[in-house]
């Protein structure tokens, strides 16, 4: 199979699809590479490093399309990606479509075939294509918490893990999933004063045994998020429904509760955010402020530590580019009903039943 690689054009994303140790994985199954000019160049690969494993480089995206069977990306595909999708191509990223409706229609009209990494599942139900990045982001969430806490950056002006003889600061994780407890350590490792608050009491009980007397947890109820808000200087919103738009936890009426120099991260923002006051950021513009409250919602967070982000994510997609590669992408979906889970759209047609419901459009199972 030829597998194209190109260069990632969302704003301030520095990730690649596949690192050059995939790539000579990819050419060892005897498959051919092509990768655009400097798509590497963010994470210190140059295109030296690609032609040594047995890549091709192309000039530009165009040539990698035209060139490609499969397209093996990080980030949604921005307009002028979209277009150079063909019935025939395979699209193998992360999606986030329930967020996204004119990213769904165009990758619909394009008829290509659009597997998502993350709703790709795994034997025990976990989505191990999101995970890596799952990960970097509840870590990240807590430095960038702490940094924005700091009254040069607007926030409280509070030192996360406070000092002796003045108390740390509230910090509320709402949902304990992967970013939830990826972000508990960071907060527990800073001393902070940290609870996750989720709707699964088994979860909670397991989070209990994990972290013990570190952290505190809670059922998240309506009434108990509102009090946790308004009495937290920081809140990780970490809350996932795969495929599907995330639940508005946070509403507009919570703000003026809050105090003034809190921070709100909104881990979730790739799915349309749990604040109601959440709106995707960029990196070079990350934050803004309602009722003194500041929010932080990049939707490419570990874009930011892009390295260990591309390293980390490669380790986990790199068995299914290969058996998507190896086998096609109709016939590794049938052998794997795991991978089946990760297709979106294809032949027009909406295949994820909550991608269709978040969207408000047809459904129809491949």
């Amino acid at each position: 199979m030829r597998v194209g690689v190109p260069k990632e054009i969302k704003v301030h994303e520095y990730r690649v699809g596949l690192t050059p140790a995939s790539v000579a994985e990819l050419v060892a199954a005897g498959h051919d590479v092509i990768v655009e000019t400097k798509a590497g160049t963010g994470i210190d690969f140059d295109d030296q490093a690609y032609v040594d494993v047995g890549a091709t480089i192309a000039a530009d995206a165009a040539e990698v399309f035209a060139k490609s069977d499969m397209i093996v990306k990080v980030k949604e595909p921005q307009a002028q990606e979209i277009a150079l999708l063909e019935s025939r191509h395979t699209l193998f990223t992360y999606l986030h479509l329930a967020a996204d409706k004119p990213q769904a229609e165009g990758l619909m009209k394009s008829g290509a075939t659009c597997i998502a990494y993350e709703t790709v599942t795994a034997h025990d139900r976990s989505l191990p294509l999101l995970k890596p990045m799952s990960e970097v982001a509840g870590r990240m969430s807590i430095q960038v918490g702490a940094h924005y806490l700091e009254k040069e950056q607007g926030g409280r002006g509070v030192l996360l893990g406070g000092v002796p003889g003045v108390a740390p600061a509230r910090v509320t994780i709402l949902g304990g999933g992967i970013a939830g407890v990826n972000a508990a350590q960071m907060a527990v490792g800073m001393r902070a004063d940290v609870t996750i608050y989720d709707i699964s009491n088994a979860r909670l009980a397991e989070l209990d045994m994990f972290f013990g007397s570190q952290i505190k947890t809670a059922y998240a109820s309506k009434a108990a998020v509102a009090h946790a808000v308004a009495n937290s200087e920081l809140v990780i919103g970490a809350v996932l429904i795969p495929g599907a738009a995330a639940p508005k936890l946070v509403t507009r009426d919570m703000l003026p509760t809050m105090k003034r120099g809190s921070v709100l991260v909104d881990i979730s923002i790739d799915q349309g955010g749990c604040f109601e006051t959440s709106r995707p950021t960029t990196h070079s513009d990350p934050v803004y402020e309602i009722d003194g409250v500041i929010h932080y919602c990049v939707a490419n967070m570990p874009g930011a530590v892009a390295r260990t982000s591309a390293f980390a994510l490669n380790n986990a997609t790199l068995p299914f580019v290969l058996k998507i590669a190896n086998q096609g992408a109709d016939a590794a979906m049938a052998a794997d009903p795991h991978l089946a889970n990760g297709l979106n759209v294809s032949g027009g047609k909406i295949r994820h039943k909550a991608v269709a419901e978040a969207l408000d459009l047809p459904f129809e199972a491949a």
